[in-house]
């Protein structure tokens, strides 16, 4: 049984694995940038999204939103006035933890790709198997939130290993919290050695405009390497 049990999940991981090549080969052909943004539930990543992207100095951004149910996120998405589309992960059992390959093709014919820079995939909130289940992007983005506690790397080490940048966000509470910034940072480190990290508040705007720049970056650098062949 337990063997079994094994199996189904390899099966399921390397057909999830083949269609996140599929959707890759499509973004290449349109020469889209896509980041996979991960958080737990709460961390903000939503209202980073209406921080930062109010302003990419004509790149051109689309957004995958991944909920359970409803289109909470998606509507205040709306007023960016860029293109939004919702998916839904609820399947009568609760619905899945994660967006996975196949849930995001299913929404690409949605999408204009080929008027698109920048695909940000904001997943479903949860520590865990967004990162076992990759969907085809280039970059993947773990945002934390002080009010989740220091001990998060230590306790979801996959999590904040599979991420090229890791985002703490709602700094300004921390005169509010019995908050360790400098253990959070020694527990990151301990997982993931000299990742990338930021420290923001989506709230305020502090050190948003760092992660403006390199999400603008990393379109431009896309968009460098199409030209070149």
């Amino acid at each position: 049984m337990h063997r079994t049990k094994v199996r189904v999940v390899e099966d399921a991981l390397d057909a999830n694995t083949t269609l996140a090549q599929a959707n890759r080969a499509d973004f290449d052909r349109s020469g889209v940038m896509v980041v996979n943004l991960m958080s737990a539930p709460g961390a903000g990543k939503t209202m980073l999204l209406q921080k930062v992207l109010t302003d990419m100095e004509g790149v051109r951004v689309g957004v995958l939103e991944g909920d359970v149910q409803g289109s909470l996120d998606a509507d205040r998405l709306s007023h960016l006035h860029i293109p939004v589309v919702q998916i839904q992960t609820d399947n009568g059992f609760g619905g899945e933890c994660h967006l996975d390959a196949n849930m995001v093709r299913s929404a690409l014919h949605e999408l204009p790709l080929d008027d698109i820079d920048l695909l940000i995939i904001e997943n479903v909130g949860n520590l865990v198997c967004p990162a076992e289940f990759k969907v085809g992007e280039d970059v993947r983005i773990m945002v934390a939130s002080v009010t989740e506690g220091e001990d998060k790397p230590v306790k979801y080490p996959l999590m904040f290993r599979a991420c090229e940048l890791v985002i703490c966000n709602k700094i300004d509470l921390l005169p509010h919290l019995d908050y360790d910034l400098e253990l959070f940072k020694h527990h990151l480190d301990g997982v993931h050695p000299g990742v990338e990290t930021m420290f923001v508040s989506a709230r305020t705007g502090e050190g948003t405009e760092q992660l403006r720049r390199y999400l603008i970056d990393l379109a431009t650098r896309r968009k460098a390497e199409a030209a070149a062949g």
